[in-house]
């Protein structure tokens, strides 16, 4: 495909750097000579300086021939404007905006999106996409991530092999001989910032971050063989109120009977303005950072802290002082500087979240052809989970996976089938209308594609 992606920042970089590997052809935009520079260094695109919502610029970078646009920049009303621009002068087939702010999003305003006056096919909205991570995080708290997949039928599971894992250095294929019923597949884990594809005979290792496919109604039987018993927490504090803190406050009230939710915002008004808008949440004026706040929120109590504020060294040192009043609390912090994640275990700090792959997460679903949907990247998108449907001119169907030749670094991981969950064997047969769950590997993009026999977009 011919895209066009208006932003070079963290997101658009990253989003460049996806679809150049999987074969697109990519032109990217941005009026900061520096980050083009930086993007013509090290990708294989097309990157131009200039502003995204001039016509001549768009024309210059293809838009005539582009199958979609993706506008990242750092401004809401600049992204809707290039969306505006992409249908009415260059007929681009699928616009992807990211829109931050509410009044944009909720409400009656809401409606504006469509061809007779906004005309963006797909809108993500970056904080509340975060929101909805963490509170995945916090609904299995035993794992690192837990991404529904099939209808929330089938989940994948990222979760952290410590040193008291019962299954740790146990040969995979023994487990499924240990645990005959369960309807789970490890696929590999992340070792030593690479992914490794498991075979029968490999074990987990201390230090592992593995990735599980699991039928969602043994969730908590998987985190238990893990060695993961702990229970969803009631008792917790968010740092921070903006919009990512708002939404997860509204999903756990929406979502956590009993949970009892405090919030710490600094900001008067802004503290004013989210307790107005929260029902059963306490909101507390004041900075994270003076103790006297924190046992105001009775830190000693909580059995979560999320740190979510705009500073990453605020975040971190959120978590190290709740750490200090109880070590057996759960601190989550989000962090824009990958760097950090090198003082995440000196620290003591359960998880680190960049939100930025977040984002690239949900517009990597969308750009994607035909019936793929979710999709979750791995390692900054060197590794996709993906979902697709078996269709009648799908090279899969009526084979088996033996018979399928499908490549090395592609492996099947669920298969949901009349809303029954399959952990499949090698002879496994493919059917119309299955939902497959797998892994593939960022260059097999394109092949996955025509396996699938997806239809263009």
């Amino acid at each position: 495909m011919n895209i066009i992606i208006c932003g070079a920042g963290k997101v658009g970089f990253s989003i460049s750097k996806q679809l150049s590997a999987q074969g697109h052809s990519v032109t990217v935009i941005d009026q900061s000579s520096e980050d083009i520079k930086r993007i013509n260094e090290t990708q294989d695109v097309k990157g131009i300086v200039g502003r995204a919502t001039f016509p001549n610029v768009l024309e210059n970078a293809g838009a005539e021939n582009a199958d979609m646009i993706i506008a990242v920049t750092r401004n809401d009303e600049t992204n809707m404007i290039i969306c505006q621009l992409a249908h009415s002068l260059f007929n681009v087939g699928k616009k992807i905006a990211r829109i931050r702010s509410r009044e944009f999003l909720d409400g009656k305003w809401s409606k504006l999106y469509n061809k007779s006056n906004l005309p963006i096919d797909v809108i993500i909205s970056p904080e509340a996409e975060v929101a909805k991570s963490l509170f995945r995080k916090l609904e299995a708290p035993g794992a690192l991530d837990n991404v529904p997949f099939a209808g929330d039928k089938i989940k994948v599971l990222e979760i952290a092999v410590g040193k008291n894992c019962p299954i740790m250095n146990m040969p995979l294929k023994n487990l499924t001989e240990k645990f005959p019923d369960f309807k789970a597949n490890i696929l590999g884990a992340v070792r030593k910032n690479k992914f490794v594809f498991f075979k029968k005979k490999d074990q987990l290792l201390e230090g592992d971050k593995a990735y599980v496919v699991v039928s969602t109604e043994q969730l908590n039987q998987i985190l238990k063989a893990f060695g993961h018993e702990e229970k969803v927490a009631n008792k917790i504090v968010i740092v921070g109120g903006g919009n990512i803190g708002l939404n997860l406050a509204r999903l756990l009230e929406k979502n956590f009977e009993g949970a009892r939710v405090k919030i710490i915002e600094k900001n008067k008004d802004r503290a004013e303005l989210i307790a107005s808008e929260l029902s059963s949440s306490i909101v507390i004026c004041g900075d994270a950072l003076d103790e006297e706040i924190l046992k105001e929120a009775n830190i000693e109590e909580a059995e979560t802290i999320l740190a979510l504020t705009n500073d990453d060294e605020d975040n971190i040192m959120v978590c190290v002082l709740a750490e200090k009043y109880s070590p057996a609390k759960r601190t989550i912090a989000i962090v824009n500087k990958s760097n950090y994640s090198l003082l995440q275990k000196s620290l003591n700090i359960d998880d680190l979240v960049d939100p930025r792959m977040t984002t690239v997460s949900r517009i990597m679903e969308h750009v994607h052809k035909g019936t793929i949907e979710t999709v979750y990247s791995v390692l900054d998108g060197e590794y996709e989970f993906i979902e697709a449907e078996i269709l009648e001119k799908s090279e899969l169907l009526n084979k088996s996976i033996k018979n399928s030749n499908l490549p090395e670094h592609i492996r099947i991981g669920a298969i949901l089938r009349d809303k029954k969950v399959i952990i499949p064997k090698t002879d496994f047969i493919f059917e119309k209308d299955d939902l497959v769950v797998f892994l593939a590997k960022r260059e097999l993009i394109q092949e996955v594609e025509s396996i699938f026999r997806l239809s263009s977009i």
